[in-house]
């Protein structure tokens, strides 16, 4: 045998992975986690449709379905308090600002093909999540009657 074929680099080896025990310590980019934030609150708002559609309905339909509406926050429905109510509505709120900030950060990228380096998509997937938490915090203190 040649030396130089016993003196070649050794191919990579390549295992599976175990779920349990390489996963929580594997370190996710900021734009991998816009990504599957984005999938989930696309779910999260279809999920909460029916609850949207309610909302919608009893908000607008009469005096008196207006204020069931606004008891359903105050004092609860369905034998669920109204805070747990409010926080159904918040996570849909986030799902909602997260889901369209992202969206608009993909079309950016679509559109200016500039924007697709991985320093501009680190970047901008730092802005979508620091944008929607601060924006669900700023709507989720008014809804809790912060201000």
């Amino acid at each position: 045998m040649s030396e130089s074929a016993t003196s070649a680099k050794k191919r990579p080896e390549f295992r599976n992975i175990n779920a349990l025990s390489d996963l929580p310590s594997y370190r996710l980019p900021a734009a991998g986690w816009v990504s599957i934030l984005h999938r989930v609150s696309g779910v999260l708002m279809f999920v909460l449709m029916p609850f949207v559609i309610w909302m919608f309905d009893t908000s607008i339909s009469s005096e008196f379905s207006y204020e069931r509406f606004t008891g359903a926050f105050s004092a609860g429905m369905l034998g669920l308090p109204g805070f747990f109510w409010k926080l159904v509505a918040l996570a849909l709120i986030w799902a909602y600002l997260h889901h369209f900030l992202a969206g608009v950060r993909h079309l950016r990228m679509d559109i200016s093909h500039d924007a697709v380096t991985k320093a501009s998509g680190a970047s901008s997937a730092r802005v979508v999540l620091i944008l929607s938490l601060a924006l669900t915090a700023i709507l989720g203190a008014k809804l809790f009657g912060l201000y």
